[in-house]
């Protein structure tokens, strides 16, 4: 029994330095953070295969609340449980939490400072490429009608104003259907 806990000792140890070194690197919010957060989890550590990567993350986009913590409470779950899922959040959240708190402390004095609005301004196009990477990583072996599908939601939300929920609904009950005609 002891040795099982030290295991498991040792595992929420490395989740928690994995989501720790994911969360103070990071530039740009959840989707920055997903590329990052794979290349980790399933590349060197090789915590879960990529598929299951991808299903938690779906997961993760479905459930509400910020992306990136979503996926470390999947993730972290996935693999020690609770206690992962709780020392996965404590280590995206807490470099995270507290780099924006020293920010806050002293952005008021530097807002103003030419090299501290030059610096943003050239974060700006990196955390756009970082939102875009994992797009196109999803996007990776799809078949060409689901990224046309893909696009035409994405224009029918962005141009018509449709709810993106209707969307997802949408989406769901296709999945649904085709498993259960289709796939039967």
């Amino acid at each position: 029994m002891q040795r099982m806990n030290k295991i498991e000792t040792v595992k929420l140890k490395a989740l928690f330095t994995s989501f720790s070194k994911i969360g103070i690197s990071t530039f740009g919010g959840g989707y920055a953070m997903i590329p990052i957060i794979e290349r980790e989890i399933v590349e060197n550590r090789k915590w879960i295969e990529k598929d299951q990567f991808l299903e938690l993350l779906t997961l993760a986009q479905s459930a509400p609340g910020p992306l990136a913590l979503n996926t470390a409470v999947f993730v972290g779950y996935k693999i020690c449980k609770f206690k992962g899922a709780l020392v996965s959040v404590c280590g995206i959240v807490i470099p995270s939490f507290t780099i924006i708190l020293i920010i806050a402390l002293f952005f008021s004095k530097i807002k103003d400072n030419q090299t501290v609005i030059a610096a943003f301004k050239g974060i700006r196009p990196a955390v756009v490429a970082l939102i875009l990477a994992p797009i196109f990583g999803l996007v990776k072996g799809m078949e060409y009608y689901k990224i046309a599908l893909a696009i035409a939601a994405a224009l029918a939300v962005w141009l018509l104003g449709i709810s993106p929920i209707a969307f997802i609904v949408l989406g769901a009950i296709a999945g649904l259907l085709h498993v259960g005609f289709i796939k039967k």
